[in-house]
């Protein structure tokens, strides 16, 4: 009798993972992508994305200057979280609205010396929290491939007197992977 109980407990669990497994690729709920553009700039931007359901998901991004020589920005780094709702009919997948908060480092506001020519960052490194709002779309393939453009624009909360800017913008080409 309880070789029956074990036999059926092992069917159980055999057919329970698989059917866990049978999720297809464009259903999975975690992504993880990479912003193509940004190496450009002299930066490196990374996103996790958890998909809650068929329509919405959560998100967080963070990029990070490697090389301030080639970028214009007086960014340091940000780190943004966002919620997004998509309009498409596949799941998580097409076009696609957020809301989005970040933190960020930025330089302090630049002093400019025309008599010598030079420039000088007056105080040190501004961190500030954004609020912003965002749209774009992403593509999902069978095999899990993500294609996503997007862009969104912030204002600066505390400290946008203490800088040369108010303003953030979030924008990018960005390839990943849903598993």
């Amino acid at each position: 009798m309880k070789k029956k109980y074990l036999i059926i407990a092992m069917l159980f669990s055999f057919f329970a993972v698989n059917a866990q497994n049978d999720i297809p690729q464009n259903e999975k709920q975690n992504e993880v992508k990479v912003n193509v553009l940004t190496p450009l700039a002299g930066t490196f931007e990374a996103t996790y994305e958890r998909n809650l359901n068929n329509k919405s998901s959560l998100g967080i991004t963070g990029l990070f200057v490697f090389n301030n020589k080639n970028s214009n920005e007086d960014t340091n780094y940000m780190i943004t979280q966002y919620y997004r709702r998509y309009l498409g009919k596949k799941y998580a997948s097409g076009f696609f609205v957020e809301g989005f908060g970040m933190l960020s480092s930025i330089d302090g506001k630049k002093i400019y010396d025309t008599s010598d020519n030079l420039t000088f960052t007056k105080g040190s490194d501004v961190i500030d929290y954004s609020l912003g709002i965002g749209l774009g779309s992403k593509w999902v393939t069978k095999s899990g491939i993500i294609i996503e453009v997007n862009a969104g624009w912030g204002k600066l909360l505390f400290n946008a007197d203490k800088t040369d800017h108010d303003q953030v913008a979030r924008f990018g080409i960005q390839l990943g992977y849903r598993f």
